[in-house]
């Protein structure tokens, strides 16, 4: 199915009259009960206030009762064909309406009814830039994830399961490089207010992919055996920052531990059914900042690195702070972070890496009390001795290490009351209450109140440091970048002993120029 192709195939204003049929594609179809059920894209031409030649798509069902097949699901504003770009408008209407339907977040700033509307000279040059196979993968994934509000909310049930097995299912699992190409430019042109907004209306659809697959509904599990949609990231460099941004709704992510027998929503307590519905509808939203600078020394080149900042935040997707939903406060948390940074494997032109931490031991602060007690009259003399000891300890422990010339930067969360690492701890029973409890409310909280995580340049210590050979001066190198992220539950609130970890894995490419400024 390719949208795209099919709308720019279309008549222009001269071939096309209004007494022509009018041209169809069929999105999606299925046969049942002896009839077939499908959905439709139609382009309906007519004539503009100054008979300029215009197209309006409609999305329409057919089959599905009680739908009527006359009343189109979805109309798009006009397309002007004589214009320079006639379905500029088609595209950002598209968007402005993924984005305005994005599910609420939890504490966020940035309301729907906040959002400006996309401007229209963004988006087109987007698509003069690219390829026409790359703005075909685009605008087909944007075209599908609109019409997930149409099929799912707005539509009979049968359409809505059409959707799902005919329609996303198989544009999720199918990975597509000029995809992520034209996504990565996108969100660089639009700015992040929109990028975020995209990404958990994005992660909202992936997660309900997710949930589908694990109901006992008759025949939709086997339509949906495993999905696995693509891990969306994106790196890029800037002003002097190399960044890495990643999203992940945690059902996607891999899991590592958990002490249920059971992972699906099926076979278990309802109450923890409900718990896991609730934590199903969770984004891990990630946002690494490294600082670099590059020096050119008499026989060396000399690049640095340090960690400006690492930002870790779980949404919750589709829920607000007033909803009446069980297990709301119930939420995942960031439990380990591991950043390296590098050249691509194999280059020769490193000649060391120089790490800016060291490895921490801490000492022991001591106190030692001595009181004596005498009683002369009776001569007698007694004595006692106290001692107590005073440590600080940090829930996050944060250490640098290398493995071939990459850096690694890594950060571990602890649970002061137990000391073990949350991300590989496997809690019994008798352990069900722990320093983790009222984890957002306490003084010496490892988490902001919304239960992200923040860390600062100064947190991991002095920057890192490789030497390069003099002789790639003037050339603009590829660096590796990625990361390994862990997110955890344990009960805040709730009453019960249930606990999962997750991680995902995300690894891009950035530009190094090692061209010599000459300042006047």
């Amino acid at each position: 199915m390719d949208i795209w192709s099919w709308i720019c195939e279309l008549p222009n204003s001269v071939e096309w009259t209004e007494s022509d049929s009018t041209p169809m594609l069929e999105l999606a179809s299925e046969e049942k009960d002896n009839s077939t059920r499908s959905i439709h894209l139609k382009a309906e031409r007519s004539s503009g206030s100054d008979s300029e030649a215009v197209v309006t798509f409609t999305v329409c069902l057919q089959g599905f009762h009680p739908h009527n097949a006359h009343k189109p699901l979805w109309v798009s504003e006009k397309c002007h064909l004589s214009s320079e770009n006639p379905f500029l408008p088609l595209l950002l209407q598209l968007l402005q309406e993924i984005i305005s339907n994005s599910p609420t977040a939890h504490d966020s700033t940035c309301p729907r009814s906040q959002l400006q509307k996309l401007k229209a000279d963004p988006i087109a040059w987007i698509m003069d830039s690219h390829t026409p196979e790359s703005l075909s993968a685009f605008f087909n994934f944007v075209f599908t994830m609109r019409l997930f509000w149409l099929c799912a909310c707005d539509a009979p049930t049968d359409a809505g399961s059409l959707y799902f097995h005919s329609l996303l299912a198989p544009t999720l699992q199918t990975p597509s490089p000029k995809l992520a190409s034209v996504l990565r430019t996108f969100f660089i042109t639009v700015g992040a207010d929109t990028e975020l907004c995209f990404m958990r209306t994005l992660g909202y659809i992936i997660t309900k992919l997710h949930i589908i697959a694990q109901l006992p509904v008759v025949g939709l599990k086997a339509l949906l055996p495993n999905p696995s949609p693509p891990k969306f990231s994106y790196a890029t460099e800037a002003h002097g920052l190399w960044i890495l941004k990643g999203y992940a709704p945690v059902m996607t992510m891999k899991l590592a531990r958990t002490n249920a027998e059971k992972t699906q929503f099926t076979g278990i307590d309802a109450k923890e059914s409900l718990l896991r519905y609730a934590l199903a509808h969770h984004q891990l939203e990630a946002h690494v900042q490294l600082e670099y600078t590059v020096g050119f020394c008499e026989g060396f080149i000399q690049v640095r690195a340090r960690v400006d900042n690492v930002r870790l935040h779980v949404a919750r997707l589709g829920f607000s702070q007033n909803d009446d939903v069980d297990f709301v406060e119930e939420k995942h948390f960031p439990s380990r972070v591991r950043v390296w940074v590098g050249p691509e494997i194999g280059a020769t032109y490193v000649g060391g890496l120089s790490l800016g931490r060291s490895t921490e031991n801490k000492e022991s602060e001591v106190e030692v009390k001595r009181i004596v007690e005498g009683n002369f009259e009776k001569s007698q003399v007694k004595t006692s001795a106290r001692s107590s000891r005073r440590t600080r300890s940090k829930s996050w422990r944060m250490d640098q290490d290398a493995e071939g010339n990459a850096a690694i930067f890594d950060a571990v969360l602890y649970d002061n009351s137990t000391g073990h690492e949350v991300g590989s701890w496997r809690p019994t029973a008798d352990e069900a209450v722990h320093g983790l409890r009222g984890r957002y409310v306490k003084a010496n909280r490892a988490f902001t109140k919304k239960g992200s995580v923040v860390i600062a340049g100064d947190e991991y210590g002095e920057k890192v440091g490789w030497r390069l050979s003099k002789e790639m001066e003037g050339s603009v190198l590829k660096w590796r970048i990625g990361g390994e992220f862990w997110v955890s539950y344990l009960p805040n609130h709730a009453k019960g002993s249930y606990f999962e970890t997750r991680c995902v894995e995300w690894c891009d490419e950035v530009d190094l120029p090692l061209i010599q400024q000459n300042i006047p």
